[in-house]
C-alpha cells in the first residue's frame, strides 16, 4: 500500500496534469527538497569554480540570436557537454578566486548536465521525476537536454517569447515537454515566468534550424513554419520597458505571470509561449530545467535539423 506520502504526491501530481493539459503550463509546489534545491546550487559554484572562461559566447535569445549561437562551435558542440555561457553585456572574465563573482556573470550551465554530472542526473533519473512524466501522458521518453539558468541580480537577460518545440523539433508531432525547477524564489522582481494559457493549441510556429554548407561550416536560422507574426507579436521580440507597463502590456496580451517558490516545479508544454522578463531586482533567480521528448519507441523522430545533436551512435537517455 502506498504510503501517505506517495499518495499525496500523486494526488498533486494528477492535479498538475490536469492543469497542464487546460492551460499549458502548470506548477507542481515542493517537487523538490530544500537538500536538493541547495545540492544543486552548490554544484553549480562548482561546475563554475572550475570553468576557465576561455569563451566569448553568449547566451541570447532576442533579434540577435542566430548570429550570436548560429555558428559558435562552443555552443553548436555543447549537447553532451557541461559548458558555461556567459551573460550579454558581461565582462567576460573569470574572478580568480571568487567563483561567486564570475557566477554572476554566467547566463547559464548546459547541454549535458543530465548525462556527466552526478547532482543534476540523479535528480534527472529519479523516481519522482519518471513518474510525473508517465502522470503527463509521455510514454517512452527520452531527455535531450538540460540548463541551470541563473538569471542573476540586475544583469540577469530576458528569455524573449518563444515556443520550447522550436529549438527541440520533432517528427511525425510536437511533443517537447519542459520541467523548469526553480531554485529561488520566483517573483515579477526577479524574472518570474509568463505563459499564453490555450496557446499550447497552437502549431510551432517556427523551427530553429542547423544549415551545413559545402565548406563544412554550420550556421543557424529560424524557418517559418505557420502563421502570422501579427498574432504572436512578442515572439523573439525583447521586450524594452520595464515594471507595471510592460506588465500590463503582457496581461493585454493574454499572458499571466507564474509567480513560485524554491523547490516548486513548472511544467512547460512544447508548444505553449512563454517568456521571463529581465532581473533588475536584487535577488537572483536560479532554475534548473530538464527538456524531454517522446522516443523513438512510439514512431518519434528528433530532427535533424535541429541545432542540438548528439555525436553520431550516441542516444538521448531514456527515463
Amino acid at each position: 500500500m502506498a504510503s501517505t506520502t506517495e499518495a499525496a504526491a500523486a494526488k498533486r501530481d494528477s492535479a498538475a496534469s490536469e492543469a497542464f493539459w487546460r492551460d499549458g503550463c502548470a506548477v507542481v509546489p515542493g517537487f523538490a527538497s530544500a537538500q536538493e534545491v541547495e545540492g544543486m546550487k552548490e554544484q553549480a559554484l562548482k561546475l563554475v569554480a572550475a570553468w576557465d572562461g576561455k569563451t566569448t559566447t553568449e547566451f541570447r535569445t532576442d533579434a540577435g540570436q542566430a548570429d550570436a549561437q548560429g555558428s559558435d562551435d562552443y555552443f553548436i558542440s555543447s549537447a553532451r557537454e557541461v559548458r558555461c555561457f556567459w551573460e550579454s553585456g558581461s565582462d567576460k572574465a573569470v574572478v580568480k578566486d571568487d567563483p561567486k563573482a564570475t557566477m554572476r556573470k554566467v547566463n547559464k550551465i548546459g547541454h549535458g548536465l543530465h548525462v556527466l554530472d552526478p547532482v543534476f542526473r540523479a535528480y534527472a533519473e529519479s523516481d519522482k521525476v519518471c513518474k510525473l512524466v508517465r502522470e503527463l501522458g509521455w510514454e517512452a521518453p527520452v531527455l535531450p537536454q538540460s540548463m541551470y539558468i541563473l538569471k542573476n541580480p540586475k544583469i540577469g537577460g530576458e528569455v524573449t517569447a518563444h515556443q520550447d518545440s522550436t529549438f527541440l523539433y520533432t517528427e511525425p508531432r510536437p511533443t517537447c515537454l519542459g520541467l523548469w525547477l526553480a531554485l529561488d524564489d520566483a517573483t515579477l522582481e526577479n524574472g518570474a515566468l509568463w505563459f499564453r494559457p490555450g496557446s499550447h493549441k497552437e502549431p510551432v510556429r517556427r523551427h530553429f534550424q542547423r544549415l551545413v554548407s559545402e565548406d563544412g561550416s554550420t550556421r543557424m536560422v529560424f524557418e517559418k513554419l505557420v502563421g502570422d507574426d501579427a498574432m504572436t507579436p512578442f515572439e523573439g521580440v525583447a521586450l524594452e520597458d520595464i515594471g507595471q507597463e510592460t506588465h500590463q502590456k503582457l496581461r493585454d496580451a493574454g499572458f499571466v505571470s507564474v509567480e513560485c517558490k524554491a523547490g516548486d516545479l513548472v511544467l512547460i508544454h512544447g508548444q505553449v509561449e512563454h517568456l521571463s522578463l529581465r532581473n533588475e531586482s536584487d535577488k537572483q533567480r536560479h532554475t534548473f530545467q530538464l527538456h524531454l521528448i517522446e522516443g523513438p519507441d512510439k514512431g518519434i523522430t528528433w530532427s535533424a535539423k535541429n541545432w542540438l545533436q548528439y555525436p553520431q551512435g550516441q542516444l538521448f537517455p531514456s527515463l
